[in-house]
């Protein structure tokens, strides 16, 4: 089972004069929402989580969804032997978390625990949980931030990531 979340960071909260109906992609990718976030394997009980409070929260949920999307593009699917990869760099470091999909599992391991074992998670799994996340994520955004549910970027994000 797979837990995806997030925390907002106080240290870096958003410019108060921020007008998030018309925030371009930009600043909602990179400027907005900063925090920390998590990947954690609930039944091995381990994750991967950041500590630096500066991690573009919404940024991490586009970019995972991206991710697994970008994993699923071989014509073999799940019955693909030949790995594929990709990476989420995060954009103040030079740590990255770096995924391998083989089969129907996908291997995710970060720069920042080089020691760890891999997390390893069922690609459909994955898929249903990153969209999920992303449309929790927005809904509590929302909730917290005045007009940005009138953001077209949002609208079509989510329109390109609905729950499966």
């Amino acid at each position: 089972m797979i837990d995806i979340g997030y925390s907002l960071s106080r240290r870096f909260p958003d410019p108060p004069q921020t007008d998030y109906r018309t925030a371009d992609v930009h600043a909602l990718r990179h400027d907005l929402f900063c925090g920390d976030v998590y990947l954690a394997d609930v039944k091995a009980d381990r994750e991967l989580s950041t500590a630096w409070g500066w991690v573009p929260v919404l940024d991490f949920a586009w970019a995972l969804c991206d991710i697994v999307e970008q994993l699923d593009r071989d014509p073999l699917g799940s019955r693909a032997a030949r790995p594929q990869y990709a990476e989420l760099d995060f954009t103040e470091s030079t740590d990255r978390l770096r995924f391998e999909r083989r089969f129907g599992w996908v291997d995710v391991v970060a720069d920042w625990a080089p020691d760890d074992p891999p997390l390893a998670f069922n690609h459909a799994e994955l898929r249903r949980e990153a969209r999920d996340f992303l449309q929790d994520l927005v809904a509590d955004l929302t909730d917290m931030h005045d007009r940005l549910d009138q953001n077209p970027v949002i609208w079509d994000l989510l329109a390109r990531y609905p729950r499966t």
